[in-house]
């Protein structure tokens, strides 16, 4: 199986979102995590972009055992210098660098020409690498760039140099065939890419930016930039957990990642919880209610077998079990799982009572709790000799 490696830019790109920002301390304790995950990159922040990124990108080079550190950069001389100095204790260090190639940067924002672009790529790309060997040129607003164009600046990178091809879809545009066939054509026209890696890096705009992963990992790239819990800048960037578990639950894909599953519930909430970012309860993977039921129908198929409506087992991401949440909409065999948890066992003809009671508490309330069941259970056998009578 091919390995499809795992780029997290949640200390950087994910720390972009409007009150994440987090301290040197947060930082390296998020950093540690990451490498315990087993992620191969963890992109540690933008050092010229103030002195305490800086530090908490050199703290962080001297905590990291196994994963690749690497900073961000402009195609700025000075940038580079700032992110070689901070990268000096890595024992793997990358230096990330590039610039926008879409018509709309080109013109707007560096009031450019394509030229002028192609040369600043070959001077950010070399002068890199003459730091580190490990260099990395992402191409801004590929996925709005024409494709021609975007060979032609990718091909300048690895010609002097780059080891990795960064293609993303800045602002979550494409589609994710569109962006499949990007990464098909850079694949079949940009020579020498037989040691330098293509990697994604997709925006969730449009709620696709883990669907344009994976299609960009199906027609070529062997890297994955991505955020714990999807944050990052606007809808957020693509979800590590998403793109892990698709590759592990899809074999017949034929990929791999290495990343350490049961580690991706604890990783998460400390995310959110040092991020103050709130993981939405219906988040694939690590959302409270990924792995819970509350509707009648799906609570009894998974009772009886939990792949009916499970096709992830809970444990193998970190989540100690499935939850059967009891509403008005349960049904009996809910109530009675849930009745047995706490070591009350009933007949068909008890459940059939308590289940009368249930209703008439789960409809002045949203959840039946704790509480609840143990007064049903503690007064099951009124509540029978009421509903015989």
């Amino acid at each position: 199986m091919a390995k499809v490696h795992i780029f997290d830019t949640t200390l950087r790109d994910g720390e972009q979102v409007p009150g994440c920002k987090l301290n040197k301390d947060q930082k390296i304790k998020l950093a540690h995590q990451l490498d315990r995950l087993g992620v191969d990159v963890i992109e540690a922040g933008f050092p010229i972009s103030s002195p305490g990124d800086f530090q908490a990108v050199e703290a962080i080079c001297e905590t990291v055992k196994d994963s690749v550190v690497c900073g961000l950069s402009r195609a700025v001389r000075k940038d580079i210098e700032v992110a070689a100095e901070a990268l000096q204790k890595a024992k793997r260090p990358r230096i990330h660098t590039g610039i926008g190639t879409s018509d709309n940067h080109i013109k707007y924002k560096f009031q450019s020409s394509r030229e002028e672009i192609l040369e600043r790529i070959k001077d950010c790309v070399s002068y890199a690498k003459s730091f580190v060997e490990d260099v990395e040129f992402y191409a801004e607003d590929a996925g709005r760039t024409d494709n021609e164009f975007l060979a032609k600046a990718c091909q300048i990178a690895v010609d002097n140099g780059a080891t990795v091809l960064n293609i993303p879809d800045t602002t979550g545009h494409c589609l994710p065939q569109e962006y499949g066939e990007k990464i098909a054509y850079l694949r079949d026209n940009v020579k020498g890419l037989e040691h330098v890696i293509i990697s994604t890096h997709c925006h969730n705009d449009l709620g696709l930016a883990t669907a344009n992963s994976i299609f960009g990992v199906m027609n070529g790239a062997r890297q994955i930039e991505c955020t714990i819990n999807g944050i990052g800048e606007r809808a957020g960037n693509t979800s590590l957990e998403e793109c892990v578990m698709i590759l592990e639950l899809h074999k017949e894909l034929g990929f791999h990642t290495g990343i350490n599953t049961p580690l991706l519930f604890e990783t998460s909430r400390m995310v959110s919880e040092e991020m103050g970012m709130i993981v939405q309860p219906n988040k694939a993977i690590v959302g409270t209610n990924a792995f819970a039921h509350s509707s009648g129908i799906h609570q009894d198929g998974v009772i009886k077998e939990r792949s009916t409506y499970e096709i992830i087992d809970p444990a193998s991401v970190g989540v100690d079990k499935s939850s059967i949440i009891l509403t008005a909409r349960s049904g009996r065999a809910a109530l009675a799982f849930r009745l047995k948890e706490i070591g009350c066992e009933v007949t068909k003809l008890e459940l059939d009572a308590l289940y009368e009671r249930f209703l008439q508490i789960a409809d002045e309330k949203k959840q039946i709790d704790l509480e609840d069941l143990h007064y049903l259970s503690e007064f099951k056998d009124r509540i029978y000799a009421e509903y015989s009578k």
